[in-house]
This record gives C-alpha cells, structure tokens and sequence, in this order.
C-alpha cells in the first residue's frame, strides 16, 4: 500500500480532467447519450455529478489493481464520492451565502477542492483490515444507487434549488 499516494494523484488528475470535458460535452455535442454522465445545465446538482462519475469510474479502475489489496476498499470509495460530491454544494452555497455569489474561477476551484478533499480522504482511510464482506457490498450497492439517482434526476429533476439552473432558471435538460 506504499503506492497508494501515487493511486490517489492519478485518480484526483483523471477526475479533474474528465469532470472538467464533462462539463461541456454534453454543451458541445448536445448528444443525449451523454446526459446521465455530463452536466447538462449549470444546476448544483449537475456539478455533483461531474464529480460523481469521474470518481466512480476511476473507482472501478483502481479496484482492478488494489481492490484484493485494500480491505475496506468500497466503504472507503463510498465515504470519498459521498465526501466529494456533498463538499460541492457545502462550499458553493457557503461561499455564495458569505459573497452573495461565485465568480466562474469560484466555482471551478470548488470542484478541484472537493475532489482534492475526497482523494485525501481516501488515502488516509484505506486499510488492509477486512471489514465483514457485507460491508463492501453495500457500500457498492449504496455508489450504484448514488448513479441511478444522478441519471434519474438528469431527466426529472425535483424543482427545487438544487437543480435549477441559475442561468435559465430551468430544470434537468434544456433545449
């Protein structure tokens, strides 16, 4: 587990790289097969999920590599996506709510704190020890549950704050 440092950097670069392409895909193609996974409006919400997926599948990866290694790997990624992906509206809402609101920069430094956050998390979590195998199960029942509720809600968004979009007031996608 000397390396887990270095597993850590590479899943905070892969999900800042790919959250931020997942920011504009769906902008730039308009392509619907790319709606449950890329921000489709400028909500909250969406900015969750450009965190959630990246990380999720960067989750998958490593588990190829260390998932036999780390015990408690999935209670682990669980806690760190769940870290993650609340941190993003704790620290938009705060900082809005001390400012009134977020420049553009604001809100892209959010979205690297928070995945930075999780990753940092993670590392200090991760453990050798077993926990019970129900444990892990449920933690990747819980991730699978977290993505079936960011694609749900791309397409039938609740109407309240969190998923509208402050530039047009909308919700889910639009156009």
């Amino acid at each position: 587990m000397k390396n887990i440092s270095l597993w850590q950097l590479a899943g905070l670069t892969f999900t800042a790289v790919f959250g931020t392409l997942s920011h504009f895909l769906y902008t730039w193609t308009s392509c619907i097969a790319l709606a449950p996974f890329c921000a489709v409006n400028e909500s909250t919400w969406e900015h969750m999920k450009i965190l959630f997926f990246p990380m999720l599948v960067f989750a998958c990866i490593q588990n190829a590599f260390l998932g036999k290694k780390i015990g408690n790997f999935w209670l682990v990624k669980l806690a760190g996506i769940a870290l993650g992906v609340f941190a993003v509206p704790v620290l938009f809402y705060t900082y809005n709510g001390v400012f009134g609101s977020s420049p553009a920069w604001i809100n892209v430094l959010i979205f690297f704190v928070a995945a930075a956050l999780a990753y940092l998390f993670e590392a200090f979590l991760f453990s050798e020890e077993k926990p019970p195998r129900a444990v892990n199960i449920i933690s990747l029942i819980t991730l699978c549950a977290f993505a079936v509720f960011f694609v749900l809600f791309t397409f039938i968004p609740p109407h309240i704050p969190l998923f509208q979009d402050p530039v047009t007031g909308l919700y889910g996608i639009v156009g």
